[in-house]
């Protein structure tokens, strides 16, 4: 249909609701489509890599995913697997009902998350049901406790 990108003109946002108010009945329906479409394309799977290896991995038995030097790794419950996608890939293309961004280096399994501390500054402590802690940044906090109650922002 249309995308706006930041900084948004009152004018360039006029436009933009001026073309989706335009659609036919059949217009939006294939809009719609392509939605649902996109919902159905997010990874059940991933492939890890391990030494020459490539290890299938469940999108229930991710723990998270973090960069650590310009390197993805995704973590299970006992192991460390180095993936391909870069963060900012596997945000756009993962279940936003189960995972969440705490910063710029970690995405997370909302199914995984056990506590959030809240610490001076704003910022977060996430922990995990394996033991690990996880920074959460100011900016997320609140969007990762508004994810864990159900609410969607």
């Amino acid at each position: 249909m249309d995308y706006l990108l930041k900084p948004i003109t009152r004018a360039r946002l006029a436009r933009a609701l001026e073309r989706v108010q335009g659609l036919n009945e059949t217009e939006a329906d294939a809009s719609v489509d392509r939605v649902a479409l996109h919902a159905h394309m997010t990874p059940m799977r991933f492939l890890g890599r391990r030494g020459s290896r490539f290890v299938v991995i469940h999108q229930r038995d991710v723990v998270y995913l973090c960069s650590e030097g310009g390197i993805t790794k995704l973590y299970t419950a006992g192991q460390n697997y180095l993936v391909d996608p870069t963060l900012n890939d596997f945000e756009r293309r993962l279940d936003p009902a189960v995972f969440c961004r705490l910063s710029r280096t970690v995405i997370v399994n909302l199914d995984y998350v056990t506590e959030v501390d809240t610490l001076i500054g704003g910022y977060g402590d996430a922990l995990m049901k394996n033991g690990i802690r996880l920074e959460v940044s100011r900016r997320r906090l609140r969007y990762l406790l508004a994810k864990l109650e159900g609410i969607s922002e």
